[in-house]
């Protein structure tokens, strides 16, 4: 397994594979474990393209595990998932949240990306069909 090291938290490769039938992309999935330790504390997924469907999904997603919320992990995690998107050769990254999750909001705005607006989700789309109906965009150029 490929672990990748930060500051606080690391994170490690579990698998990576070509997802959808439809909506083709590569997705890194990675475990976010406290630096040096293999307590795992979250994961978080590099979504890599740019399509219609990745806008409202976003290129990154991320959950950290309750008990280890207020950390800020979800911010250090990205960080290093922004460097590895950089070396895949993206040059910008869509994050997405729900408009109600404050956590996740906090976390977007820390990072400092730019705040495209909250956007009515397709009625096509699997979030749409899933019940999200809005999602707080956010462009992260790298």
């Amino acid at each position: 397994m490929q672990r990748i090291v930060g500051e606080e938290v690391d994170i490690v490769l579990v698998h990576k594979y070509r997802s959808g039938v439809l909506h083709r992309f590569d997705l890194y999935y990675y475990d976010i474990m406290i630096h040096g330790t293999n307590q795992r504390i979250g994961y978080i997924d590099l979504r890599v393209g740019h399509s219609e469907h990745l806008y409202y999904l976003g290129n990154i997603g991320y959950r950290i595990f309750e008990e280890y919320r207020g950390h800020y992990y979800a911010y250090k995690a990205c960080l290093i998932v922004f460097d590895v998107a950089k070396k895949i050769g993206l040059s910008y990254l869509i994050i997405t949240c729900d408009p109600s999750n404050v956590g996740s909001k906090k976390t977007l705005e820390k990072l400092n990306g730019t705040f495209l607006g909250v956007k009515r989700v397709p009625m096509s789309h699997v979030l749409f069909m899933q019940g999200d109906k809005y999602k707080c965009i956010y462009r992260f150029d790298l």
